[in-house]
């Protein structure tokens, strides 16, 4: 693998290195490089990643690929940071302009759906999101957390108290949804749906249960739900009562401050 210089093996990310300055307009760039791994891990997963495979894809040899990353931990980097571009996040001058003193609220959800809905779109993510250590640094990333910050803001939080609650949010939505995208990915494979996989497993688990009384209730009330429903509901029950928790703090903090 080609080496910029011994100073490349201190880099710790994509964020820290100046990209390279080049004497000639290159044929390929590094946003088509970047959208082409999208592409591929949508299409294949995490393991199919690899310089090589890209190159192929992009008809180009893996060594066009390296004048715009190092290596391939920088290409993830680079990755995760173009699908935190694909969420959303509320302008905090319409909540500040909104007269509704549930509005941050409203607007928080609005948040964590676009989190939620975009990891969904993309459930190989959850399998580096802890490998990406400087992932704060991206652009994007940064875009989205200083929207939040400014949401939560506006709202009637201050900044110590928004950039609290971002990192709760952020460890909720994406907790709660790690499990989906697993769970997801594994039904992918199967070739099943949602519903039949669950129709195919009930007889099973109802025979599991039958020495656990709380549990064979809870099986028996949700026995004509529909799973993605339960998936929603689960989550939108948890957002919300972490929201219950945020709306006391913000209350206890404008009372501090009144």
């Amino acid at each position: 693998m080609p080496a910029d210089s011994a100073n490349d093996k201190q880099v710790l990310s994509v964020w820290t290195r100046p990209e390279r300055r080049r004497r000639e307009q290159p044929s390929l760039s590094r946003g088509q490089i970047v959208s082409e791994a999208v592409r591929l891990l949508d299409a294949e997963g995490m393991d199919a990643l690899s310089m090589r495979k890209l190159g192929t894809r992009l008809n180009a040899g893996a060594t066009s690929l390296y004048t715009h990353v190092a290596n391939k931990d920088e290409l993830i980097e680079l990755v995760v940071d173009a699908v935190y571009g694909e969420m959303r996040v509320p302008d905090p001058a319409e909540l500040e302009a909104s007269t509704d003193p549930e509005g941050w609220r409203t607007a928080t959800v609005a948040c964590a759906d676009t989190i939620r809905s975009t990891i969904l779109a993309h459930p190989w993510i959850v399998s580096v999101l802890g490998e990406t250590g400087v992932a704060h640094l991206g652009p994007n990333m940064m875009r989205l957390t200083d929207g939040m910050l400014g949401m939560l803001e506006a709202g009637g939080f201050t900044l110590e108290e928004a950039d609290r609650a971002v990192n709760t949010l952020f460890s909720y939505v994406i907790g709660m949804t790690t499990t989906e995208a697993a769970w997801l990915t594994s039904l992918a494979r199967s070739g099943r749906s949602e519903q039949e996989w669950v129709e195919q497993l009930r007889p099973a688990v109802e025979k599991s249960v039958e020495a656990y009384p709380r549990l064979r209730a809870l099986y028996a009330a949700q026995r004509e739900s529909q799973a993605s429903e339960t998936r929603e509901d689960n989550f939108t029950y948890g957002l919300h009562r972490v929201l219950d928790g945020l709306a006391l703090r913000r209350k206890g903090a404008a009372t501090d401050r009144g």
